[in-house]
């Protein structure tokens, strides 16, 4: 009986999807080129599904006749895993993965799961908007896919259902992570234990033991309600949540020539607005934590250290895969940072 009811509900699931993609389909005009975009967040109020409707906005205003934009988000098409297959079969043109997700065509993008890489947000950012990171998705090309660019979505924080302040108080808890080799080594790291899980499992598996804590950005923790299901979250801001924008390589060789260059100009003149736009988003998402009555945890310099000092080997572990220069570059962005804050405080030092 239950596997029956859980084929019901599956088989309604689908039946709700479609129904969904051919009310889409029907919305577009004839003769426009049909772009279907599926992501696994929600529409609104996060860093990617804001982006989302952000192009599927620009598309549908600024080619109106040439292409039509749809947007599919919460999995309601594919999960992060399915995806990747549904872009070659070309059941979808665009998506938008977690950059973990790509470890299985290259190790160098890897980089982006290192802890501790990036001191803020701003400097992340920078970085994923250079050409030396554009560079890394060229990796993709061989397997049929075409890299065109990132969705930042934040730096991730700590929560379990006991108070985190040091590392070591994750030591014997479970910890749901991506499918990345780098985060397992580092919830290892804290002599904790890693469980990779899909996105849409995280909030039952906190609510029923099968994990004890998770770590995501403050709109991930807030749109998908794992703060009623923790003990409360710390402030860690440990690693970056990065998303891979991607499409078939094919589908994009086939556009017309005028057709793909707009779509490509508009794309990247989203991505930019709406990367430029996350840190407002994150700060709303963690105010919107606190007034629901959770509560968020601020490490002391010393504490954070500890999480620095206990996490940062991590990076010894996978410099092979990803390369020591692409390591030092991306670094350089956050130390450059610093600089620039430096020499401003000390230019207003003399000023005054």
């Amino acid at each position: 009986m239950k596997n029956l009811m859980l084929g019901t509900i599956s088989g309604l699931a689908l039946v709700m999807a479609a129904g969904a993609a051919q009310a889409q389909s029907d919305a577009c005009g004839d003769g426009e080129t049909v772009i279907k975009f599926s992501h696994v967040v929600a529409d609104s109020g996060h860093p990617k599904g804001d982006a989302a409707q952000l192009l599927a906005k620009n598309i549908n205003e600024q080619m109106d006749g040439k292409a039509c934009m749809q947007v599919f988000p919460n999995s309601t098409l594919y999960d992060d895993d399915k995806v990747m297959e549904a872009l070659l079969l070309g059941d979808v043109q665009l998506a938008a993965p977690s950059l973990s997700k790509f470890e299985a065509y290259t190790l160098q993008l890897r980089l982006y799961d290192l802890p501790f890489l990036f001191p803020t947000l701003e400097a992340a950012n920078s970085y994923l908007a250079s050409e030396d990171a554009t560079a890394l998705l060229a990796a993709l090309e061989d397997e049929g896919y075409k890299g065109l660019g990132y969705i930042a979505s934040g730096l991730k924080q700590f929560s379990a259902n006991k108070p985190l302040m040091l590392p070591e108080d994750a030591a014997g808890l479970k910890f749901r992570v991506q499918t990345s080799d780098v985060a397992v080594a580092m919830i290892e790291a804290m002599n904790a234990s890693a469980q990779k899980l899909a996105f849409k499992e995280v909030y039952g598996a906190l609510q029923t033991g099968v994990v004890d804590g998770q770590e995501n950005t403050w709109c991930n923790i807030y749109t998908q309600k794992f703060f009623e299901v923790q003990d409360g979250i710390t402030e860690t801001n440990h690693q970056l949540l990065a998303y891979g924008v991607i499409t078939s390589q094919e589908w994009l060789d086939g556009l017309e020539e005028d057709v793909r260059e707009q779509f490509l100009q508009i794309l990247g003149d989203t991505l930019e607005q709406a990367n430029q736009q996350v840190a407002d988003q994150e700060g709303d998402c963690r105010n919107s934590i606190t007034e629901a009555g959770a509560e968020i945890r601020e490490l002391d310099d010393s504490q954070r250290q500890a999480w620095v000092d206990t996490m940062k080997p991590v990076w010894d572990q996978f410099e092979g895969d990803i390369g020591a220069e692409v390591i030092e570059t991306a670094e350089s962005y956050g130390s450059t940072q610093k600089a620039d804050a430096g020499s401003e405080g000390s230019s207003e030092q003399a000023a005054n």
